[in-house]
């Protein structure tokens, strides 16, 4: 129901920017948010966005380099990522939940990962 995609490898410094498109799920009604998984460790917490877009919240490792975004016509939440770093290599999923949350567990559905691998 959650579909990713818009991930690869870069070089530090430079940008990506991840999709990921709804389907089967009352797109509007939830809010959103990404998270990104590096081998060996857990799901981390990347950004959310509430489901009318009137508040964005970044951890601290992506704050003022990243930018979350959603399109409730197409039903497809964005993360636009810049300034990229070798420490943002990571599996990056999207996430919707029916409220507004930071934990992985109070998601409800989760997409497939999308690789994002920074070179230095």
């Amino acid at each position: 129901q959650l579909q990713a995609s818009g991930g690869g490898l870069v070089q530090a410094g430079g940008s990506l920017r991840l999709s990921c498109a709804a389907s089967g799920l009352t797109f509007s009604n939830m809010h959103m948010g990404w998270f990104r998984q590096a081998p060996g460790k857990e799901h981390e917490f990347v950004a959310r966005i509430t489901r009318s877009s009137l508040s964005t919240y970044y951890a601290d490792s992506v704050k003022g380099r990243f930018t979350i975004s959603r399109d409730n016509v197409k039903n497809t939440v964005y993360l636009q990522m810049n300034s990229l770093k070798p420490e943002d290599t990571a599996a990056y999923y999207c996430a919707a939940s029916r409220i507004v949350a930071s934990l992985p567990g109070s998601y409800d559905y989760w997409g497939q990962g999308t690789q994002v691998t920074v070179s230095s």
